[in-house]
């Protein structure tokens, strides 16, 4: 290890299983030298093993609805008092659609389903922000980062209503981290993750499918969620103090894709 984030200290939205990307950096961050608060909705805390994750790194635990400011003003005072300051970094790993939940489709949703996804997966990091810009919990150079999809700027068709959810998750980051960066100095940033087989991931319709069709489309093939977390690590550390504002590919290079070999061979 590294020691890249000796003496940080963070908040970490979304574990819930050791399949998540949040699980994963919540231990690699604790291997990296921070400290930091765990936090997730009470009843994802209920359906997950955060109990465990929480003794594996030395992490309290704190529920919190991201969709509720006065959850989120909770969670950040008890997050300043447990850890004796002002935060260094946050990772956002939160996304939700009922529609996909539900089988419903793309031109024929529910749209109360449709409000409460956004709400959820892109209100909600508008929110924290919010909470700690206004509170001014972040140091400078902190790190707050959100993970999305490349659904976002291209079609798939089977993503449904969350594609729209990441687009405006990635526009939040931009707009926001403008005036964070402006006036405390703060760098906010989104990854765009390859197709990873976390809980959220496999509810896609035709995930299998798709995971292996975007690793015969990749020269580096799929990014995996432990490499995924390595790679927020670096945006929660000091090497990456001037990056924000940005949307990163993490996705073995597919995002740069037209056709690969692989997957021509398979036409010809």
């Amino acid at each position: 290890m590294y020691n890249l984030l000796k003496g940080k200290k963070g908040i970490i939205f979304g574990a819930l299983n050791e399949h998540s990307i949040a699980w994963k950096t919540a231990e690699r961050a604790k291997e990296e030298g921070a400290e930091f608060v765990l936090t997730n909705a009470p009843a994802s805390i209920r359906m997950g093993q955060l109990d465990a994750l929480a003794k594996k790194t030395g992490a309290q635990i704190i529920p919190a609805d991201a969709t509720s400011i006065e959850d989120l003003e909770n969670l950040v005072e008890k997050s300043m008092e447990i850890l004796g300051g002002k935060i260094d970094f946050v990772l956002h790993s939160i996304g939700m659609s009922v529609n996909v939940r539900k089988g419903k489709s793309y031109t024929d949703p529910n749209y109360d389903f449709t409000t409460k996804g956004w709400d959820v997966s892109a209100v909600s990091f508008h929110k924290t922000m919010n909470v700690l810009y206004n509170k001014n919990a972040m140091k400078e150079w902190g790190s707050i980062v959100a993970l999305t999809y490349m659904a976002a700027q291209r079609v798939f068709p089977d993503y449904n209503d969350m594609a729209d959810n990441k687009a405006y998750l990635e526009s939040i980051a931009r707009s926001f981290g403008y005036f964070f960066g402006r006036d405390h100095k703060v760098r906010v940033n989104t990854i765009s993750q390859s197709p990873t087989p976390t809980t959220a991931g496999t509810g896609v319709k035709g995930f299998d499918g798709f995971i292996a069709y975007a690793e015969k489309m990749s020269p580096l093939g799929n990014a995996t969620a432990l490499e995924c977390a390595d790679y927020t690590i670096s945006l929660f550390s000091d090497l990456t103090k001037k990056v924000t504002l940005q949307n990163l590919f993490h996705d073995g290079g597919f995002s740069n894709m037209g056709v690969s070999d692989a997957v021509m061979e398979k036409f010809e």
